[in-house]
């Protein structure tokens, strides 16, 4: 991790924190860092600062911490995935985050199979596990929200023009005759199919909602590789 995340319940005082855990065994095993150290830290929502160990040992790793800087800038970017493979979402969660997506709506599809929904990948721990690493990646801070639509023609009718009112409004779809643009400059609402793409009724239901259906050219790409590719182009 390039980044220890702090949470509230973490300070024992202003400047002062106590970690054991997952965090603790990467500061020792990982960093191979010891008493006196500085490492990387950020309080959760908050800002970016300096953490120097003066207690690292087989109970808790204790830290004097300075935030003086903001986090990294969010992308302009609300990201509508259609729910992958359990493996890949775990992926996704933590790519997005650590490229500054902010906004994450998980929506049904055609083509998603109803097993997926009830996948352990899909707890409320495990989404926040993966968002908590992509920020740990990028050393930023601010955990992007999650929001599941079970219902796919619902929310597209009668959420998703809202959602993406203000914004560019593109869906990702193989062959589709438009290209994605390039450094838009401006906020988008992106939406991104299963593995295979959206069937033609649903591609419809987003024209009608106003989303432009784009592609990145010939190639059928997986998921996790089509999200940071098309945010890369957006931006």
């Amino acid at each position: 991790m390039n980044l220890l995340l702090l949470f509230d319940d973490d300070f024992v005082d202003a400047h002062r924190v106590r970690l054991t855990g997952r965090r603790r065994e990467h500061v020792m095993h990982v960093h191979r860092a010891g008493v006196g150290d500085a490492l990387v830290v950020g309080r959760a929502g908050g800002r970016v600062g300096e953490g120097t160990i003066v207690r690292l040992d087989d109970d808790a790793l204790e830290l004097d911490v300075v935030l003086d800087r903001e986090p990294p800038p969010a992308l302009p970017l609300t990201l509508v995935l259609a729910l992958p493979r359990p493996k890949v979402l775990n992926r996704v969660l933590a790519g997005a985050t650590s490229m500054g997506v902010k906004r994450i709506v998980l929506v049904n599809a055609w083509r998603v199979e109803k097993s997926y929904w009830k996948s352990p990948r899909m707890s409320v721990e495990n989404l926040l596990l993966q968002r908590v690493l992509g920020l740990e990646q990028a050393r930023d801070t601010i955990l992007p929200s999650i929001d599941v639509q079970r219902f796919f023609r619902p929310f597209v009718e009668r959420e998703l023009p809202e959602l993406a009112r203000g914004s560019l409004a593109v869906v990702a779809h193989p062959g589709a005759r438009d290209e994605c643009p390039r450094n838009v400059g401006q906020p988008v609402t992106l939406v991104i199919g299963p593995e295979g793409g959206f069937i033609d009724e649903e591609i419809a239901s987003l024209e009608k909602a106003g989303f432009a259906p784009v592609s990145l050219g010939e190639r059928v790409l997986r998921v996790e590789t089509a999200v940071a590719a098309l945010l890369g182009r957006l931006f």
